[in-house]
């Protein structure tokens, strides 16, 4: 049977950051009903940052039903990781959810140290989380908003990735979300545009090493 997904127009909504998905009309669709699972990261840790909603969500769905446990990073939507976790138990495996700011170095590292504690593995790094925000001008751009974006979208990835690869054995995996704005930038998005393109760099720069032969 086909399945049919809602279509604009869209009603008008408005949420302050970092938002909820129970607010939002339609509400998403992140494979509750359709993902099917056979098995490929039976016995496999993730971590997942930015599990609690949009393609992270739909990644931990994915992940739990192929047979992963799970460290959930958040910022602070309580909720919304509470659903995801719940979700990710009805498969069988294990969630951990961990609040707090990716932008903050020592963060970083407790993500990393937690799963560690947890569950003695790291098979799976999803640097999925990102903060973004639209301008129509530069001058719009307070430094904050600039230093923010990198923050959370580029230099956490950095942190999460630098304490994260010698708890990881070879056959382990870093998955980075990059943005069609690494190629293509939205001219409204300046600062996010700007950090998916270094996404994108960090992304390749890391696999060239590794096929170099160097470290992880």
């Amino acid at each position: 049977m086909t399945q049919t997904y809602p279509e604009p127009p869209y009603p008008s909504q408005r949420q302050s950051m970092p938002g909820s998905t129970d607010k939002m009309t339609p509400r998403p669709d992140h494979g509750e009903h359709s993902y099917k699972g056979s098995g490929k990261l039976t016995g496999k840790v993730a971590i997942i940052t930015g599990g609690d909603s949009g393609i992270g969500r739909a990644v931990a769905i994915a992940y739990a039903r192929e047979g992963a446990d799970l460290l959930i990073a958040y910022l602070s939507e309580d909720e919304d990781a509470q659903q995801v976790k719940e979700l990710v138990e009805a498969e069988g495996r294990k969630a951990v959810l961990v609040a707090g700011d990716i932008a903050q170095p020592d963060h970083c590292r407790k993500v990393v140290d937690h799963a560690v504690e947890e569950f003695g593995r790291i098979d799976l790094l999803v640097n999925n989380a990102a903060h973004q925000a639209a301008f129509k001008d530069i001058g719009d751009i307070s430094d904050e908003e600039w230093q923010t974006t990198f923050a959370v979208n580029i230099h956490a990835m950095f942190y999460l990735t630098k304490a994260a690869v010698p708890h990881m054995k070879p056959g382990s995996a870093i998955i980075n979300t990059a943005s069609v704005n690494s190629d293509m930038p939205n001219p409204m998005l300046l600062a996010y545009a700007t950090t998916k393109g270094a996404i994108q760099n960090f992304t390749r720069l890391g696999a060239d090493a590794r096929q170099q032969g160097h470290p992880r």
